[in-house]
């Protein structure tokens, strides 16, 4: 079968066991342990597999009719992606990555209508749901570890300090647009460590209601604002722009607009902070399950895609930091964290969205530990002059920024915002909603 000829010709190191609906039995790899055993549990399914790997394995797997006998399900697909990073364009995994790349084209147009559907598929899902996985900020991209050692708490601390060190707070009352401000942590940070004036906008309804309910109770509701709006509509002139895991929903197609839309809004000594998930290399689709299960229209750019747009709308990039492995240690205090809490999960919504962001943390951990995933930071200006000729005030600013200046700045009243551990709801009310929700995830 289609399957079994593809998992020959990629398996090669490691130990793999297909045992099929019908009972067979076949063995990939060269035995080297530990063994991983795969079990198929439907009729047809090994063509299936075989003809749109990168997306069929994990809805099987979601699904259940794909389950993983002995090992792990990290095991399987580090084992996988290993032994395709071996065999690199050879690898028959390819060929749906060149069949997007035909017809990609179409689809990589990103609408406001068609944003704000994506943008509410993920980010306004049941918001207990987050509240599994997430630090008690609910910071929802990559933290930055200073030690290996760190925990996610302290991981996503220091990303929100690093990132506010690139942004040259250098004077009190400064005016920030946040573009994508999640649940507003970032923002709430921002305003309260140095008095900046900050508008966070987003898509997510969900985002919106926490973000405004959360300054109002750091009692920051006067100089931290939240707006449900897309960047496009945004209009006014800003010293300091940040965007933090936004620019992966933009499509490529729309790089120039959106760095216009930057250079429109920043001031003339302002200053920009990007950060977003990248690729090394070459540009290629983001795995077809990813965007149709968990982030629809997301599109993965490489520093070159991003770096020529920046060129030809007139801004300056003054600074690019690689941030390589960061990503995989937060998914993987995610997953652990997820993990925890899987029977509460699943009797809230189902086993099947359980085991589909199962999926969706491990594949992206593994993702950036043997592929081609980093994230980036990238610092623009329309001056060379806006910042200083060296990091020296990064470093320095970062430094001077620790427990004693988030004392002063009361983050210890905004870090203890829905700090409790997240509870099943038992009332009769929030039990129908949740099985409302699971009902409507249902294919």
């Amino acid at each position: 079968m289609l399957f079994q000829l593809l998992l020959k010709s990629v398996v090669r190191k490691g130990s793999l066991k297909l045992i099929t609906a019908d009972g067979k039995e076949f063995a990939f790899g060269d035995g080297a342990p530990p063994q991983i055993v795969v079990k198929l549990h439907g009729k047809g399914l090994e063509w299936t597999l075989g003809l749109n790997p990168d997306l069929k394995i994990g809805e099987a797997y979601m699904e259940g009719s794909l389950t993983v006998e002995k090992g792990t399900l990290y095991d399987f697909l580090y084992l996988l992606l290993f032994n395709y990073v071996e065999t690199g364009d050879k690898s028959p995994f390819h060929w749906p990555e060149h069949l997007y790349g035909l017809l990609g084209r179409f689809g990589r147009m990103n609408p406001l209508s068609r944003a704000r559907r994506n943008a509410a598929y993920h980010y306004d899902m049941p918001d207990q749901l987050y509240r599994f996985f997430l630090d008690s900020d609910r910071q929802y991209s990559c933290g930055y570890f200073t030690d290996l050692g760190n925990g996610l708490e302290e991981a996503q601390r220091d990303k929100k300090r690093h990132i506010a060190s690139k942004l040259l707070l250098n004077r009190t009352g400064l005016k920030v647009l946040d573009i994508g401000s999640g649940w507003g942590g970032l923002d709430l940070y921002l305003a309260g460590e140095n008095g900046c004036r900050v508008t966070g906008i987003t898509l997510s309804v969900n985002q919106y209601k926490i973000s405004r309910d959360r300054a109002l109770t750091a009692g920051l509701g006067g100089v931290c604002d939240f707006v449900l709006r897309d960047y496009r509509q945004e209009k006014g002139l800003y010293d300091r722009i940040v965007s933090v895991g936004m620019f992966e929903h933009v499509g490529k197609k729309n790089y120039d607009e959106f760095f216009t839309q930057i250079r429109r809004l920043l001031a003339d000594d302002g200053v920009c902070l990007l950060h977003s998930i990248g690729r090394y290399g070459e540009p290629k689709p983001v795995s077809s399950f990813m965007r149709k299960h968990i982030f629809p229209g997301a599109d993965v750019p490489t520093l070159s895609e991003v770096l020529e747009s920046v060129d030809r709308v007139g801004l300056f990039a003054t600074d690019i930091e690689i941030l390589r492995l960061h990503y995989a240690e937060t998914l993987k205090l995610w997953a652990e964290r997820f993990r925890k809490h899987r029977d509460e999960i699943v009797a809230l919504y189902g086993e099947r969205l359980y085991r589909k962001w199962e999926f969706y943390f491990i594949g992206c951990e593994i993702g950036f530990r043997l592929g081609s995933l980093m994230v980036f930071q990238i610092q623009l200006s329309k001056k060379l002059t806006a910042v200083p000729l060296t990091r020296d005030y990064m470093v320095d600013w970062e430094r001077s920024s620790g427990t004693e200046a988030r004392r002063r700045s009361g983050m210890e009243e905004i870090l203890s915002f829905l700090q409790e551990e997240p509870q099943c709801d038992k009332g009769a009310e929030k039990k129908e909603r949740h099985m409302t929700y699971r009902e409507a995830q249902k294919p």
